[in-house]
């Protein structure tokens, strides 16, 4: 049995035409006679239709008219689960190959059908019914002069009249329009790279060292001359605002990503998006030192020698009720 067949491929790869590549696949092409379908290459090769979707549109396409293509049907003839088949039929309907449409009825009742395109592409060019150029009539040929009867003399030929041009009528809006998702929004142009205010020779040679020195504490962090010239006034900007080197190096190169393919933008982006704010002037410095809350000083009261707090000297809580007090009794016994 292995010999024989065997024997059949070899065969057949004698009747392939032209020579045989030395590697990738080998086609061996037999005419269908019944039972197949055409697929475009368009979906069989589409970049952005994963293979679950490709499938299952080939699968689709072999149905017949009225075959069950829901979610429920389709997991009941084909291996994959309900939920690989919704994300595949979304993805269709995406691409323009699957759309579904709501219906009303005769009776009223509301219905969704289910539409497959297998190529969704030419539903949006305008088809025009071909209409044949007219034909011009031929004229009918003039009877010979006789000998006894001279030729009347006819007219001379009247040019025909212009026709109006034929009118193509409109073509129809198409019943078929792919759900192509939208475009993202556009991106936000980057923030420059943070300057000092004055670059100055020491804040240069600071930053070019820093820069220099940064592979030593983490080795992916290689940088070339190019990139530590571009990246000197973002170290610096940091510089004038006083933060440390060590605090600089840990804030850059801490939790890098892996592997980390271009360091020079990395250190570009934190520079950039963690720059610290300025430190606070000697103005500010001295409204936090001033005390918040105002401490209310001890008074003495002069009736009972008790210690309170108040702005001013007077007397407690308790004697100023006492004296309220004998105050209404005096002007009720009056």
């Amino acid at each position: 049995m292995d010999t024989q067949q065997n024997t059949a491929l070899t065969r057949a790869l004698a009747e392939v035409p032209g020579p045989l590549p030395t590697s990738g696949v080998i086609h061996i092409t037999l005419p269908h006679t019944d039972r197949f379908t055409v697929v475009g290459n368009h979906l069989a090769q589409h970049p952005d239709l994963s293979c679950t979707a490709v499938g299952l549109a080939v699968r689709i396409q072999s149905l017949p008219q009225g075959a069950k293509v829901g979610i429920k049907a389709l997991a009941a003839r084909c291996t994959e689960g309900e939920k690989r088949i919704a994300a595949a039929l979304r993805e269709l309907e995406a691409h323009g190959y699957l759309r579904r449409v709501r219906d009303r009825l005769p009776s009223g009742r509301i219905i969704t059908r289910t539409v497959f395109c297998n190529r969704p592409t030419a539903l949006l060019r305008p088809r025009h019914p071909a209409v044949a150029p007219p034909q011009p009539a031929k004229p009918e040929p003039a009877p010979a002069p006789t000998a006894e009867a001279p030729a009347p003399d006819l007219p001379a030929p009247q040019p025909a009249p212009p026709q109006a041009p034929l009118s193509v009528p409109p073509s129809p809006a198409p019943l078929f329009v792919p759900r192509v998702p939208p475009p993202t929004a556009p991106k936000a142009p980057r923030r420059p790279l943070p300057r000092p205010s004055a670059l100055t020779p020491e804040l240069d040679r600071a930053a070019t060292a820093f820069l220099s020195d940064l592979h030593r504490h983490a080795p992916q962090f290689m940088l070339s001359e190019e990139d530590v010239r571009r990246l000197v006034p973002g170290v610096a900007a940091w510089l004038e605002r006083a933060a440390c080197p060590d605090a600089i190096r840990r804030v850059l190169t801490d939790d890098p990503p892996h592997p980390l393919k271009h360091p020079a933008k990395l250190l570009t982006y934190r520079l950039t998006e963690l720059l610290p704010p300025s430190p606070p002037g000697v103005d500010d410095l001295a409204a936090l030192a001033r005390p918040r809350i105002t401490v209310t000083p001890f008074q003495t009261c002069d009736d009972c020698d008790r210690a309170f707090r108040s702005p001013t000297p007077g007397h407690c809580r308790d004697c100023r009720e006492d004296r309220a007090r004998r105050s209404a009794y005096a002007q009720a016994a009056a």
